[in-house]
């Protein structure tokens, strides 16, 4: 490639990355920092709220109808409960209770509003309760995949992840060295800049586990568009059919009890107790989750007559699923945690020397122009 051409190519990924960089910064420093602070989400949990975590006894020793019968002591009279869910096998844990709120006369069939509850597993205590749409780990949550902005905000999001990934892309075209060596992008005193310097090399080593989370990022926030990429796509009507399971109601009777439906489940089990979804108005059956060496198994008990339906195999991971475990670290490893958290902290950094750099790079350009007397001068590309 003709050395004229390249220039002018860098030229334009300069100016690309650039506008990016300062367009978007006060979207993308928000954005990536909530994601840092999600990798470490239980971590960061129990530090804001320790007393959710004050158990007496990692191992529950109570049925599940006595955690239940705690909860609804702790509920008002228009919850119910949805679901319970034990501590990982080995570790040490509050049992977590999902209720929902039953429709107000004169409200539309919305989403319920969820309530959870913390237990000691030892004792059925209720360590703590909250809304689920409260607290900051939630806020945490709402800011990184909407930026707080209702309707609109996942949309922007995804775009935001759009424009990164490019800017990845840009960036390591113009790390790479004009002349010498990939040794001498490597370098520490690449330019007389510490803002620079930080900015080549921490963009270096940050560009491609970046560019997986900007890439998983807008996959999931336009999950209809890249759903077209599954090998088994859903079939017509599935949406609507779980859109409508989370507006269902949970049962507070049923001829089958909690009890009963997990000691018929149980020698069935592959592995340990994990979950206990309750009956509903569109579905009377008790889902019993359990962990298994070949993941989660989940068990179907009649509510009415007990009987166990047969297991189901367990279903393929998803190209949706595996772009959420890369993006959030679920299942992963501390290395890929610490690689995506780093990867969530270090955009931050580029913002803001990327800010300074092009700060900078106005004021000598104006002192320059004002020096030999020829007005504002072209940009020029950086090496």
């Amino acid at each position: 490639m003709a050395k004229s051409t390249t220039m002018r190519l860098r030229g334009l990924w300069f100016s690309l990355h650039k506008w990016i960089g300062l367009s978007l910064a006060i979207l993308i420093i928000p954005i990536v920092l909530s994601g840092a602070i999600l990798v470490w989400h239980d971590w960061f949990d129990e530090a804001l709220n320790p007393q959710r975590h004050q158990v007496t006894s990692g191992a529950p020793a109570l049925p599940p109808s006595a955690y239940a019968a705690s909860a609804m002591a702790a509920l008002g009279p228009g919850e119910r409960i949805a679901s319970l869910r034990y501590p990982d096998a080995g570790e040490s844990g509050p049992i977590l209770v999902t209720a929902v709120e039953l429709p107000r006369e004169g409200m539309t069939a919305a989403r319920p509003q969820r309530t959870t509850l913390w237990l000691d597993p030892g004792t059925g205590r209720v360590l703590d309760k909250a809304s689920g749409n409260a607290g900051i780990i939630q806020f945490v949550h709402i800011l990184h995949g909407s930026l707080t902005v209702p309707g609109w905000g996942r949309t922007i999001v995804g775009w935001v992840g759009v424009f990164m990934f490019f800017s990845c892309l840009t960036g390591l075209w113009l790390w790479w060295p004009l002349t010498g060596s990939v040794r001498r992008g490597l370098r520490w005193k690449r330019q007389n800049s510490t803002n620079a310097n930080l900015h080549h090399l921490a963009g270096f080593w940050v560009a491609l586990p970046l560019a997986m989370l900007s890439f998983t990022g807008f996959w999931i926030s336009f999950p209809s568009v890249f759903g077209t990429f599954e090998a088994s796509r859903p079939k017509s009507g599935e949406a609507a059919d779980r859109a409508r399971a989370q507006r269902a109601v949970p049962l507070t009777e049923t001829a089958t009890t909690v009890d009963a439906a997990l000691a018929a489940a149980a020698p069935r089990a592959p592995g340990p107790l994990v979950t206990i979804a309750w009956p509903t108005s569109q579905s009377r059956a008790w889902r019993i989750g359990f962990a298994g060496d070949g993941g989660p198994a989940e068990i179907v008990v009649d509510a009415a007559t007990a009987a166990v339906a047969p297991p189901e195999p367990p279903r393929p991971e998803t190209n949706a699923r595996l772009m959420r475990r890369l993006h959030d670290g679920t299942g992963m490893g501390p290395v890929w945690r610490v690689i995506i958290f780093l990867a969530g902290l270090v955009p931050a950094l580029l913002a803001v020397t990327g800010i300074v750099m092009w700060l900078r790079s106005r004021g000598w350009r104006a002192a320059l122009a004002k020096k030999r007397g020829v007005g504002k001068l072209a940009p020029q590309p950086a090496e």
